[in-house]
């Protein structure tokens, strides 16, 4: 028995007018979603625990089958382990983004432009944080870079106490109020003001500026968390298992897990990403005897958090285009498998941040399809089974695993 996820990350979404009272999900030309939800089993999931924050890492970590209260230690060291960051006891990773802030002089009269400084590519961003390095880091306090503009700062002897908040959660807003507050805030301010010196001339960001790219303004701090301990999939599951991503955190949620993530040329975490070469990934992943491939797409979540509501249709397209692609192969090896399509979290055009409502799911059963009557979109779902806790995805899944 195969298994496969298909994650569509933020894809969940709420009735625009824009798109005459319909979701993306819904308004999207998805033939092979409601192909499958026609023979699958569909409801409503709930990915994020009462009291948690729907951050993609709780809620793929419930999806995946780990329970976020008990495994969850912030969001940072998980993509601290997809970095390559040893942890010892006591030190803080804290995510960093790069971000472009506008231009006011004072500091807390910047508005947030953008929390992905233009999705600045790797090599650049490498650049600038290595600067960063060189000018504000010390014996405490160490950057590292990441993917785009997603890095890591490692606190020696740190404290999660210090109130941070997510970049995308203040797009368009001024920042004052959300600067870091508490234990570390001071020193953390000054290092995002400090930042924004560092990086006003950079040669990175001239020659951004001169090509009409937003450039990476200053550093952004949030995601703090203590070194994370996660059983691994197979002792926790039995299944040898995969995560093909383009982003940190599943590949590090993959290192802790010890779960097999391959490395895709091109894949990004964007619209831009090397769709083909996952699905290829996902494939290779089967073909080598991998029982468990959980394919992950960052781009309807991007959307969602920029507002782009043509984006977000055609990244749902694209996961639809993927699942019609890999439901053919797994066809073609003559073994039964099942799959299971949802999103981790809404990421709703009109907050252009995650919510904590319940995801519509689909799970296909290649043995005995079942004749739901529905398609896979929010509305829908709401005609089927309710799960209350994520982890029930792959208690679904693997239920019959031992018959």
């Amino acid at each position: 028995m195969k298994y496969l996820i298909v994650l569509g990350d933020g894809m969940a979404d709420r009735p625009l007018t824009e798109l005459k009272g319909m979701t993306p999900l819904e308004y999207a030309a998805t033939p092979n979603f409601d192909k499958l939800a026609a023979k699958s089993s569909v409801g409503l999931v709930k990915t994020v625990p009462d009291g948690m924050k729907p951050g993609s890492d709780v809620a793929n970590l419930s999806v995946l089958g780990y329970d976020p209260k008990r495994y969850y230690s912030g969001r940072s060291p998980l993509e601290a382990l997809s970095i390559g960051v040893i942890m010892k006891p006591g030190d803080v990773a804290v995510r960093t983004n790069l971000v472009t802030l506008s231009d006011e002089e004072k500091l807390e009269d910047k508005t947030m432009l953008d929390y992905s400084a233009g999705e600045i590519p790797t090599e650049e961003a490498r650049k600038i944080i290595e600067s960063v390095e060189e000018e504000l880091g010390s014996e405490k306090l160490k950057f590292y870079s990441g993917v785009s503009y997603r890095h890591c700062l490692i606190e020696t002897n740190g404290t999660t106490a210090t109130r941070l908040t997510p970049p995308h959660d203040i797009s368009g807003k001024k920042v004052g109020e959300y600067l870091p507050q508490g234990e570390m805030g001071g020193e953390m301010r000054e290092l995002i003001r400090r930042s924004g010196e560092i990086l006003a001339e950079h040669p990175v960001n001239v020659k951004r500026r001169a090509e009409g790219k937003r450039p990476a303004t200053h550093v952004w701090f949030w995601g703090a968390g203590t070194k994370p301990t996660l059983d691994t999939f197979f002792s926790k599951f039995g299944l040898k298992g995969a995560i093909v991503s383009a982003v940190d955190l599943l590949k590090g949620i993959a290192k802790g897990t010890e779960m097999y993530a391959p490395c895709v040329k091109g894949a990004t975490g964007t619209l831009s990403t090397n769709w083909k070469g996952k699905v290829e990934a996902v494939k290779d992943c089967f073909k080598s005897g991998i029982d468990y491939v959980y394919l992950h797409f960052e781009a309807p979540d991007e959307c969602g958090h920029q507002g782009d509501i043509p984006g977000k249709i055609a990244a749902i397209e694209k996961v639809d285009e993927a699942l019609g692609e890999l439901k053919e192969f797994l066809d073609s090896t003559g073994e039964d498998y099942k799959i299971a399509v949802l999103p981790d979290h809404p990421t709703p055009i009109e907050v252009r941040t995650h919510t904590s409502s319940p995801v519509p799911y689909m799970i296909y059963d290649s043995r005995k399809p079942v004749d739901s009557g529905l398609k896979y979109n929010e509305k829908d779902a709401q005609n089927g089974e309710y799960l209350d806790n994520g982890q029930m995805i792959i208690a679904k899944m693997t239920e019959d695993k031992n018959a």
